[in-house]
């Protein structure tokens, strides 16, 4: 087996860490490991929110819809992802938060991978690549 190449089902393998396919938070050897970009399988049930905004970002994000209705909440708009392929991009320093309308799968892409960001947690403890949501 090569171990550059990993082979995997999105659903299996996002259960596993959090939504969380790519990025530099995987363990060093594993070809899913990446400084460049940071890639998530989210399935959110409805009504599941982002109950922090994401303040001062330093990535810009890529949110494709593969199922459900999804909100993406932004400064100043609110854009809804209804239909499959819907897809919303934003850049650098662009605050945002989100609520799943309908029980969704959203795909998200981000650029770079920043090691050390971390949602704080309720109980003051931090929750590994922006916690549970895109």
């Amino acid at each position: 087996m090569d171990d550059s190449v990993y082979v995997g089902n999105a659903g299996k393998d996002a259960a596993l860490d959090r939504g969380w396919l790519l990025g530099h938070f995987k363990e060093p050897g594993d070809p899913r490991r990446s400084e460049a970009v940071e890639i998530k399988w989210g399935v959110h049930p409805r009504g599941e929110r982002r109950e922090q905004w994401v303040r001062g970002e330093t990535r810009t994000a890529l949110q494709v819809l593969v199922s459900g209705r999804f909100r993406v909440e932004l400064p100043g708009r609110s854009v809804v992802l209804a239909e499959q392929g819907d897809y919303v991009v934003w850049g650098r320093g662009v605050d945002h938060s989100w609520v799943a309308e309908e029980e969704s799968v959203v795909l998200t892409v981000r650029w770079p991978s920043v090691p050390g960001y971390a949602v704080p947690q309720e109980d003051g403890g931090e929750s590994g690549p922006e916690g549970v949501g895109p």
